[in-house]
C-alpha cells in the first residue's frame, strides 16, 4: 500500500498478489456526518472493473481515510492471487483492513 499527497488531497494505491493491476478505483468526498457530532462521514463512488472484487478494499479504504482525515480520497486497488480460496480471500480481506486501520488511526 502506498498513500501520495496530490496537494490537500489523498491518492492511495493498494495492489499485489501474483498479478497486481488496477480493478477498481474509487473517489470519496468528506461530509458532516449526520450523527450532530461534529464528525465526518463521506461520500464514496465506485468504478470497477467488470468481473473484478477489488471494490470492497478499494470502497473501504477510501471512505475511512476520508472520513477520518476529511480530505477528498481516491483509491485504486487491484489484488490478484492464483488460484486463492475463499479461506485466504478473507485474510487478505483482514491484513488490508488492519493495515488501513493502523495507519489512519488517530
Amino acid at each position: 500500500m502506498k498513500s501520495v499527497l496530490v496537494g490537500e488531497d489523498i491518492c492511495v494505491i493498494i495492489s499485489g498478489g501474483d498479478k497486481p493491476h488496477i480493478g477498481c478505483v474509487t473517489l470519496s468526498v468528506p461530509t458532516i456526518s449526520l450523527s450532530g457530532k461534529e464528525a465526518y462521514s463521506s461520500t464514496t463512488s465506485v468504478l470497477n472493473l467488470v468481473g473484478h472484487k477489488d471494490d470492497e478494499l478499494a470502497r473501504y479504504a477510501s471512505s475511512l481515510i476520508s472520513s477520518r482525515l476529511n480530505k477528498t480520497v481516491v483509491v485504486t486497488c487491484g489484488v490478484h492471487v492464483d488460484n486463492i480460496t475463499a479461506q485466504e480471500i478473507d485474510i487478505v480481506i483482514g491484513i488490508v483492513h488492519e493495515l488501513i486501520d493502523n495507519q489512519y488511526q488517530f
